[in-house]
């Protein structure tokens, strides 16, 4: 049995320049973080006594012989890629809901791959996790998404991704002090919509409207190197929520599904308690509202948005990585 263990993460800055209809033309940048909240994949060759070649335990449990018929599109998709032709068992469970801002198929996607990896005795670069996973969702099953999510779930950190229309991705850690990391983990609050979203929709408007947002989104790329400055040098830690905030009023300008009358509530709940900035995480539509606030606002903060689930969170620096290995003797 193998367990690997792939964290969600935050993105700050620059998202949507990820898309291939961006990056394609001019290149994409995304400043983003890995955080303290995982998605777990177990993987188990089956021996014995085989009834089904492929049994997948997610929202259902599904008994295959065969990878075509089986529904679970990334793991369908996986097995295929990395040719998969023996019996085995797929379980994952995770400390976040799907479908909230935090890149849980990606997360997802990162994480069996690099779980079917080790179960073929293979060890493979976080590059090469990023770009197959990213391969499955993008291009083999045709999602209209961005390959940002699948690079900070691999990498772990907070890095900044450049994205080249030669599909080369490039992975910049950013570099910024152990009291800045401290004060930002202080400061950033994290608060659950209890609204889930179908991003495919969310994202497949803003791809449509790419060439006709292209000057937004360049405005959002250009706040990557705003908020990296601010990270480096530690000054005035307060830009970091004033960025926070230009980004969502660029954002929530690409489209009106992004946002609706509730985030916008909540979002202007949270200013007048004394938030400096925020966003919603994600494509839009629900999912999770983050807030920089300093410290002497955070309760009233927390109150205005009482009726919302706050989420206590930390920096994680490792990526995606294989917590349990144990395979069994196969005579072939």
């Amino acid at each position: 049995m193998i367990i690997s263990r792939t964290p969600f993460r935050i993105s700050f800055v620059g998202g949507g320049t990820d898309i291939r209809s961006f990056y394609s033309e001019e290149p994409g940048q995304v400043l983003s973080t890995s955080i303290d909240k995982y998605i777990y994949v177990v993987v188990k060759r089956q021996i014995g006594i085989v009834e089904f070649k492929y049994r997948v335990n997610w929202s259902q449990v599904e008994f295959r012989n065969r990878i075509d018929d089986i529904e679970h599109p990334i793991v369908r998709e996986a097995l295929k890629l990395l040719e998969i032709d023996f019996p085995i068992e797929i379980t994952t469970f995770a400390d976040i809901p799907a479908n909230t801002g935090l890149g849980s198929s990606s997360a997802f996607a990162v994480g069996l791959v690099h779980a079917l990896h080790a179960l073929k005795g293979e060890h493979v670069t976080k590059y090469t996790l990023a770009s197959e996973a990213a391969q499955i969702e993008v291009d083999l099953l045709g999602r209209p998404m961005g390959k940002q999510d699948h690079y900070a779930s691999s990498y772990g950190n907070l890095n900044v991704f450049t994205f080249h229309s030669n599909e080369v991705v490039t992975v910049d850690p950013v570099f910024y002090s152990p009291e800045v990391r401290r004060k930002l983990e202080q400061n950033l609050l994290l608060f659950y919509t209890k609204v889930k979203r179908d991003s495919s929709y969310v994202l497949r408007i803003q791809e449509m409207e790419a060439k006709n947002n292209r000057f937004i989104l360049r405005q959002m790329k250009d706040l990557v190197s705003k908020l990296q400055d601010v990270l480096s040098t530690g000054n005035n830690l307060n830009r970091f929520g004033e960025i926070l905030h230009q980004n969502w009023e660029l954002k929530r300008s690409l489209a009106d599904s992004i946002t609706s009358s509730p985030i916008e509530i909540y979002y202007e709940k949270a200013l007048k308690a004394g938030a400096i900035g925020g966003k919603l995480l994600g494509a839009g539509g629900g999912g999770f509202l983050l807030f920089y606030v300093e410290p002497q606002n955070q309760s009233a903060v927390a109150k205005a948005l009482t009726d919302l689930f706050q989420l206590k969170f930390f920096f994680e620096g490792e990526g995606t990585r294989i917590t349990y290995y144990d395979q069994p003797y196969v005579n072939t």
